[in-house]
């Protein structure tokens, strides 16, 4: 796994790929500002990119735009942001291009290493990791949308840890109930969203980006 790195705070920088080189993986290049990112990408060709959302010069969206450039230039590129608390217009201006290999965690997951590398592998491997303190919030936003209403709490459970990335042995063991009753639940989600079977659209990615494209046109 080639990991770049892009934080401006350098002890954070350095602290993560220190982390992340404990853990025996490849750090190929750190960088300071977005500019310094994409020219470390095109260089290095990495397998993930790690995006603090704040950067320079006006620490407001910078990281987001450049990870959205990143992913422009290299659509194979998974991509985990960090961010310092929940940010619910950047989270979403990156997830209405697709949930597939990407991330989006607040920087106190870093903390928590097995549950940061687990993201991290999660996105590489092709899946999607979203903290779940960014989950609730989009999905309280989202919740006056007479589809969703349609979902019963526990449904609602299912359907934000599918937006996290998690699947179905992982909710089971999440919310503790059997792995069947997570089936069931997915079945009904699919069912009221109006989702039927088809061959050429995976029904769980639908009903997580449908999700999250209503909770888009909120923001």
């Amino acid at each position: 796994m080639r990991i770049v790195i892009a934080e401006d705070d350098p002890l954070l920088r350095e602290g993560l790929a220190l982390l992340l080189r404990a853990e025996s993986l490849d750090v190929v290049a750190t960088a300071g500002t977005p500019e310094e990112f994409l020219a470390a990408l095109d260089a290095q060709h990495p397998d993930v990119a790690i995006l603090d959302v704040r950067m320079p010069p006006t620490h407001t969206d910078e990281g987001v735009v450049a990870a959205i450039e990143a992913r422009r230039r290299r659509p194979d590129l998974a991509i985990l942001v960090l961010s310092a608390y929940v940010e619910q217009t950047f989270a979403t201006e990156l997830l209405v291009g697709g949930v597939a290999k990407l991330g989006y965690l607040l920087k106190e997951r870093v903390g928590r290493v097995e549950e940061f590398l687990d993201a991290l592998r999660r996105v590489v491997a092709g899946g999607t990791a979203i903290d779940p303190e960014v989950v609730a919030q989009l999905f309280t936003r989202s919740r006056q949308d007479a589809r969703l209403e349609r979902l019963s709490p526990r449904e609602r459970d299912v359907l934000a840890l599918m937006a996290e990335g998690l699947g179905n042995a992982a909710i089971a063991e999440r919310l503790s109930v059997t792995h069947g009753a997570v089936h069931k639940h997915i079945r009904s989600i699919f069912a009221k969203l109006d989702l039927a079977p088809t061959d050429h659209v995976d029904r769980r990615v639908a009903a997580v980006l449908r999700y999250l494209e209503e909770v888009r046109h909120q923001v």
